[in-house]
């Protein structure tokens, strides 16, 4: 019997294409810098800032041309205070916050946190999903009415509406289920609800991809064979399936930051006293006027790690599937 499942001679070629995009190469290495700078937050804050970033430091000083040069300072105006702005140097590279917390610090752990919960999502989303489209695509009958009606309902709600509704439920009394418990300050919390939201958005094209194999010839050979259905599920369809979701994990960790970011800049994502990129959007905002930086840097990190991603992901799109750009190019002409 002839499979069309990829094999390893079908994945070395997809790598040597993406080796030879390269904007795609491009984009992995700002994201490898980016996540290697994020790992490194504890090794920058405690051998290069000394300091604390999560502890206020509002009477703190910093020596800046051996000058003690306070790190919260009277305002010009004689009314209230501002905190000291970039010093481009170890301590308070980008100035501090109203807390004279150090920006640069916090903009490497808050990158962490944002990863962190843009890839988990990512992979939850996904697994769900190829596991319910798996299952709903190949069985089909009753099993994928149920599967496909639940996934409607979800994706029947404006996806940040939805998303806020949830965050906002379980911030006040957390999330158990059985023995598990899961605190409301815990990142597993937004990472469970984005993952879940975002099911249906990758459950649809696989459940959609499963029913097209399902009728493919080497199936159909495999079942007049009498293969079990276990088989056919996990060695027939599933690595058929599998080259699609890889496609679709890049462009969702970009999706799942963003919304992460979203949340959190309304108070109801990342909570303190861990922080994120869209919190410290938030934090920054007061200070917009005087020390723009505070949410300038985390904004522009988003936006390059959004902005890589995409690229990255359509580089593996083309590499797994060549015909995707002549399909795409001829769409655009068409128009």
């Amino acid at each position: 019997m002839t499979t069309q499942a990829p094999g390893a001679g079908t994945w070395a070629v997809a790598i040597s294409r993406l080796r030879r995009n390269r904007a795609a190469m491009l984009a992995a290495v700002a994201l490898v810098l980016i996540a290697a700078g994020t790992l490194l937050a504890p090794v920058y804050a405690g051998h290069v800032a000394h300091t604390d970033p999560f502890a206020s430091n509002l009477s703190g000083t910093v020596q800046i041309d051996g000058k003690q040069v306070a790190v919260i300072q009277p305002n010009a105006s004689g009314l209230g205070s501002i905190p000291i702005g970039p010093t481009l140097r170890s301590q308070y590279f980008l100035g501090a916050d109203t807390q004279g917390r150090d920006v640069a610090a916090r903009l490497l752990y808050g990158g962490r946190a944002s990863l962190l919960v843009g890839i988990g999502a990512a992979l939850i989303a996904c697994v769900i999903a190829t596991l319910v489209g798996l299952f709903a695509g190949f069985i089909g009958g009753a099993t994928d009415a149920v599967f496909s009606r639940t996934l409607d309902i979800i994706w029947a709600f404006p996806i940040y509406l939805l998303a806020i509704a949830i965050s906002t439920v379980l911030l006040t009394q957390g999330l158990s289920i059985g023995p598990i418990t899961i605190d409301p300050q815990s990142l597993w919390l937004p990472i469970l609800i984005i993952g879940v939201i975002y099911v249906p958005y990758v459950a649809r094209p696989v459940r959609g991809e499963v029913i097209a194999v399902r009728h493919r010839d080497y199936v159909e050979a495999a079942i007049a064979q009498g293969a079990r259905r276990r088989r056919l599920l996990f060695r027939e369809v599933l690595p058929n399936v599998v080259p699609s979701v890889i496609v679709m994990f890049p462009l969702m960790v970009a999706t799942c930051i963003l919304t992460e970011s979203a949340l959190s800049f309304l108070s109801i994502g990342v909570q303190p006293p861990q922080a994120s990129w869209g919190s410290l959007v938030n934090t920054g905002q007061a200070q917009l006027y005087t020390r723009p930086w505070v949410s300038i840097a985390p904004g522009l990190l988003i936006t390059v790690t959004i902005l890589a991603l995409n690229v990255l992901g359509d580089g593996v799109r083309e590499a797994v599937d060549p015909r995707a750009k002549v399909r795409t190019r001829r769409k655009w002409r068409a128009r």
